[in-house]
């Protein structure tokens, strides 16, 4: 019945922000003579095809606020949509700096908030130009972050809220985030939900593949990059 295979990537295929290791391209080719693939990250499009250094794939970005087909003929991507809302930063710099004061998250390095052209938006808890040893300490378990993600998703309304990377919120405006995505590149497509399959890292509370997770969609952990390989044989994908 699977058809689709979609992939996170950071955290899925590579580490954040690393080229895709070789043996995990070579999966995902392998993988690509019996299914359609399909990447859907968090990052922008042309990231992502960086990353898995020009991988012949469709991509959707940010959250589903970017879109791209491989364009085989001339070997690159071609956007198909890209998304831009507005963002109020002076409403998102009060209610940022409101929550800092609650949770005592002075002073912080940097600025306080980073604004994305697409309209995202990530709160640093230790600010833009933190240390990568201070980011990397701050809450390895996403505990601290956990504690407190019903009361950031409160604040932002407007916006999906992720637990990101090490000591980050990340915020995609409403409706986008990767369920969202996936729905509409199945109905474009012409896919049902029960012929695809999602892998994915971050599926915990807060996480950014959750709302797959949580969905109708099948959906395979991959706790570690890795692990890929043994995850596609162990799901007998070839």
């Amino acid at each position: 019945m699977i058809k689709l295979l979609a992939f996170d990537l950071d955290g899925t295929l590579t580490q954040h922000k690393v080229t895709i290791e070789p043996e995990n391209r070579a999966v995902l080719a392998a993988l690509s003579s019996k299914y359609r693939l399909l990447m859907v990250g968090a990052g922008g499009c042309m990231r992502i095809f960086e990353q898995l250094e020009r991988f012949p794939i469709d991509i959707i970005g940010n959250y589903g606020m970017q879109y791209a087909e491989y364009d085989a003929a001339k070997q690159a991507l071609r956007m198909m949509e890209n998304h831009v809302v507005p963002c109020d930063r002076e409403r998102v710099e009060r209610r940022v700096s409101a929550l800092r004061e609650q949770y005592g998250f002075v002073p912080y390095a940097g600025e306080s908030v980073q604004y994305h052209d697409s309209g995202c938006v990530t709160f640093p808890i230790l600010g833009t130009k933190a240390a990568l040893s201070d980011k990397l300490a701050f809450d390895p378990d996403r505990k601290k972050r956990r504690a407190i993600y019903a009361q950031v998703c409160s604040a932002f309304p407007e916006y999906n809220v992720f637990v990101g990377g090490t000591s980050s919120f990340d915020m995609a405006p409403k409706p986008f985030d990767k369920r969202y995505a996936l729905c509409r590149y199945c109905e474009r497509c012409g896919f049902s939900p029960g012929e695809v399959l999602f892998f994915g890292d971050d599926y915990g509370p807060g996480g950014n593949d959750a709302p797959v997770y949580e969905s109708d969609f099948a959906f395979l952990k991959v706790d570690d990059y890795k692990r890929f390989p043994m995850v596609v044989s162990a799901a007998d994908l070839l």
